[in-house]
């Protein structure tokens, strides 16, 4: 062993969360936060407080679609280098610091526009805005993917949520307070601001050093081959390399069978806590729990014990290992959720609620750092930014699909039960995880064939 890897500190355990990387994760999940809920629940409330129609409202509530379709573009931050700023920064801080430019531009747009006067405009900002903060998201996952390697990845994970929550209550609560202190310019004037936090840490932080490797320069040249002669070298070819490639890369690499037992996994993960979610905190109020007892257990503390989950997620990973993480994490988390059918038996019993909380929190946060680390796992550095958004998008599309019959489902069925139900929706996601530790261990190198 050299000299400097005996020197170089051991980034292990709870000490991982000191390496300089992990630590600006938080500052970039800060900056990736921030902008949501400015274009979605405190700009819906904005509106509303300036008597803007609901119907209004309504429509512009469709400027957040950008964060669902951002797979569509991603193959622009991962191939098309930005002039100037990549060959200053390189190619992911270059494409993080114009993202951010345009959110804080967009937000100061939206502070200076009265939107009595001119909502085409105000709903301008908010969609420039919007495109703004999934272009950051592309770039911020990929930058995290590439930047460490796979031991610290749940730790980049649990960094990234600490502050992309801290985020959510600064454009919750904290624009909300400002609005009513003083404007609502005021306000998204502030936010427009903070902005700033992202991009003075675009500008502080090291481009990661990955390279396409020589797998990735055969799989594009074999599919340029194919193209017709005079496109080889043109625009088709520049194309199927940005959005062709990163897919068939993925099923190369894993093949067909094991691929698509991923791509299901994925989808299936996280299926039971965001069924169970969307009914939460209905659940709470008709089991008769006052707005006060759910702000201070469910939303404030709740948000401590998933901060806290996620930050043993990342120390867990670094010191056990990715696969063992998940395969618990896949199985606790609907186990969890049983807490709250024994709620429902109970009644509005404090103790109880806390109880649930903490259980179903606590394994929350740890399997989102757990289940980011494993996404960033799956990914070619060659086209990060591509396959993270696909994976990211494949993650919350099935259960927010479902997620709308819950309630059908619990007014037949009674609470007990529709919570047992959510348990029983990731019961496919432990089973598959259980074989993909044989076809596709998170821990190995190469995947191996059924």
């Amino acid at each position: 062993m050299s000299a400097a890897a005996e020197a170089a500190p051991a980034y292990t355990g709870w000490r991982v969360y000191r390496h300089p990387r992990v630590l600006g994760m938080a500052l970039l999940g800060f900056s990736a936060g921030l902008p949501l809920l400015l274009v979605g629940g405190t700009f819906t409330a904005w509106l509303k407080d300036l008597g803007v129609e609901l119907s209004a409202i309504g429509f512009l509530s469709w400027v957040g679609m950008a964060h669902s379709i951002k797979v569509l573009w991603a193959p622009l931050v991962d191939r098309l280098p930005l002039p100037l700023l990549g060959r200053w920064l390189g190619r992911r801080r270059s494409w993080m610091l114009l993202a951010q430019g345009v959110v804080a531009v967009a937000l100061a747009g939206i502070a200076l526009t009265d939107p009595t006067e001119r909502l085409w405009l105000v709903a301008l900002w908010a969609v420039l805005a919007a495109f703004g903060s999934a272009t950051q998201d592309v770039a911020v996952d990929a930058y995290r993917v590439e930047a460490v390697g796979p031991s610290r990845q749940a730790a980049m994970a649990a960094t990234y949520v600490f502050g992309y929550r801290v985020a959510l209550l600064t454009a919750g609560a904290g624009a909300l307070h400002l609005a009513a202190w003083g404007s609502w310019t005021l306000s998204y004037a502030a936010m427009a601001l903070l902005m700033g936090v992202g991009i003075a840490t675009s500008l502080a932080v090291r481009e990661p050093e990955a390279r396409p490797g020589e797998a990735t320069h055969r799989l594009e040249a074999e599919a340029a081959a194919r193209l017709p002669g005079g496109a080889r070298s043109g625009l088709a070819a520049w194309l199927v390399a940005a959005v062709v490639c990163p897919f068939a890369d993925f099923f190369r690499r894993f093949g067909l069978p094991v691929a698509v037992a991923i791509l299901l996994f994925v989808a299936t993960f996280r299926i039971s806590d965001i069924v169970m979610g969307v009914m939460a905190n209905p659940f709470y109020l008709d089991l008769g729990f006052t707005k006060g007892e759910i702000a201070n257990v469910a939303a404030a503390f709740g948000l401590a014990v998933t901060l806290l989950g996620a930050a043993l997620g990342g120390a867990l990973v670094s010191r056990l290992g990715l696969a063992r993480m998940l395969i618990a994490t896949a199985l606790l988390a609907p186990l969890t959720n049983l807490t709250f059918s024994g709620l429902a038996a109970i009644g509005p019993q404090m103790a109880g609620l806390v109880a649930a909380i903490v259980a179903d929190n606590l394994t929350g946060g740890m399997a989102i750092s757990v289940f980011i680390a494993y996404l960033s796992s799956l990914t070619n550095t060659a086209y990060t930014a591509t396959q993270y958004a696909l994976f990211s998008s494949l993650m919350t599309l099935p259960g927010q699909l479902l997620g709308g019959f819950t309630g059908l489902v619990a007014e037949q069925v009674g609470w007990s039960a529709f919570f047992a139900l959510a348990a029983a929706a990731g019961l496919p996601a432990i089973g598959l995880a259980v074989a993909l530790l044989r076809w596709a261990h998170p821990d190995a190198g190469q995947p191996a064939r059924p």
